[in-house]
């Protein structure tokens, strides 16, 4: 019986890699027909230069960016219940913001492009400024992740505190800087709004701690790793109240553009939740976000029903779904709807980009499969530690005590004497 559920769990494993494979494959196909005939396979244009790429993009930094939720409770609040899951934050965060990178590279046509950047520098523009800051985090997360892995019994060396403590402002610059590259667009009134970068963050801080406890429960339940409950009881803590505070900056931003009248901002709201001059493409979207998202803080914030372990779950996909889609389509097309010059026009991304976009996710999804077995290795190695810890404290503990004497017996002899 054991052997064929072995059997069994193998098959499905390597299932599983061949179809991520085989989606790989697939957007590799897709990108090579973008390359061949250029942009104009995709659903962009003039009127909507940002599409399904850029918004997968702003989606994705919000994701490694908020590894600041284990790596902040670790190192400077000393937080031991977050040990496993600092691991766990730090591997996503490095695939979230690789398929971050890639999205920039599919979105600029040709990679080379993406080394003028480098090669012709210009610190007056966002753009260098959000390229400088994602490397430079991805460069201290891998560092920072090499360091505690191979760390003797898995705990960190003392200068890994000093990194984490520059990595964490680091971290929350990266969607800062993003967030303004959005705001620093005067002909783009919906971005335009000085609560944009707190609420990219807010978003970010409950996105990415619900990636972490579907992680983290779906590992357990595979008796892959475990992070702990104590753990996820508090990222979903986190996740609650980031949620919770996105709603409010949200509805702030509603009621500033209907209160002061502002027609730009009126009709992008109008856009988003009326339809405009007939164009209702992302209705149904917004809609399908902010109730998701209601609905889950509901569920979280009432305690009879977030213990129910199946709806608390189903909460934490519906957080992640909901700003997915937020951010994830509707917050960048929206915004260039209407048009500086009064146009209004739908974006439907292509198959192409669908393609793309599925193999860059499929790809990510294929290097956790692989990060999996890392996991596996400092579980082994923080059990053989904490063995090899526990034996010599005993033995410590046995050469330290004295010798019993005759007047006070030991524990082995002292039970006979009572009977």
């Amino acid at each position: 019986m054991a052997m064929r559920e072995t059997n069994r769990h193998a098959w499905l494993a390597w299932t599983w890699k061949g179809l991520l494979v085989a989606l790989v494959v697939l957007g590799g196909l897709a990108y090579g027909v973008q390359s061949r005939s250029g942009l104009g396979v995709t659903g962009l244009s003039r009127e909507m230069p940002w599409g399904l790429y850029i918004s997968q993009f702003t989606f994705l930094v919000g994701i490694g960016a908020s590894a600041v939720t284990v790596l902040l409770p670790y190192y400077v609040h000393r937080q031991k219940v977050f040990e496993r899951a600092l691991i766990l934050g730090e591997i996503v965060a490095i695939i979230a913001l690789t398929q971050a990178l890639l999205c920039i590279t599919v979105d600029l046509g040709k990679p080379g492009r993406l080394l003028n950047i480098l090669l012709y520098p210009a610190p007056s523009s966002l753009m260098f400024w959000d390229c400088l800051t994602l490397g430079g985090y991805l460069t201290l997360s891998v560092v920072g992740l090499a360091a505690t892995l191979f760390a003797h019994g898995g705990s960190p060396a003392k200068w890994v505190r000093g990194l984490a403590l520059v990595t964490i402002p680091w971290a929350i610059g990266i969607h800062i800087v993003t967030a303004l590259l959005y705001a620093g667009l005067a002909a783009r009134p919906a971005w335009m709004t000085a609560v944009l970068a707190p609420r990219f963050l807010a978003t970010a801080f409950a996105s990415g701690p619900a990636l972490l406890i579907l992680l983290a429960g779906f590992l357990a339940r595979a008796k892959i790793f475990d992070v702990g409950r104590e753990a996820v009881d508090r990222l979903s803590i986190i996740m609650t109240y980031a949620g919770a505070a996105s709603v409010l900056l949200a509805a702030l931003e509603v009621f500033t553009a209907l209160y002061s009248g502002v027609p730009a901002a009126g009709e992008h709201l109008a856009y988003l939740f009326l339809g405009l001059d007939g164009h209702t493409g992302l209705v149904a979207w917004t809609y399908s976000s902010w109730l998701l998202l209601l609905l889950a803080l509901v569920v979280l914030l009432v305690p009879r029903l977030r213990r129910r372990q199946g709806l608390a779950y189903a909460a934490t996909v519906a957080v992640l779904v909901s700003v997915l889609i937020d951010k994830g389509l509707c917050l960048v097309t929206s915004g260039f709807v209407p048009s500086p010059l009064g146009y209004v026009r739908d974006y439907r991304p292509s198959l192409v980009e669908l393609g793309i976009v599925v193999g860059i996710y499929s790809g990510g999804a294929l290097v956790f499969t692989a990060a999996c077995r890392i996991l596996l290795v400092f579980c082994a190695k923080a059990h053989r530690y904490s063995s090899t810890s526990a034996t010599s404290d005993s033995t410590i503990h046995a050469l330290s005590s004295p010798p019993p004497t005759a007047r006070e017996p030991s524990m082995a002899t002292a039970a006979p004497m009572e009977n």
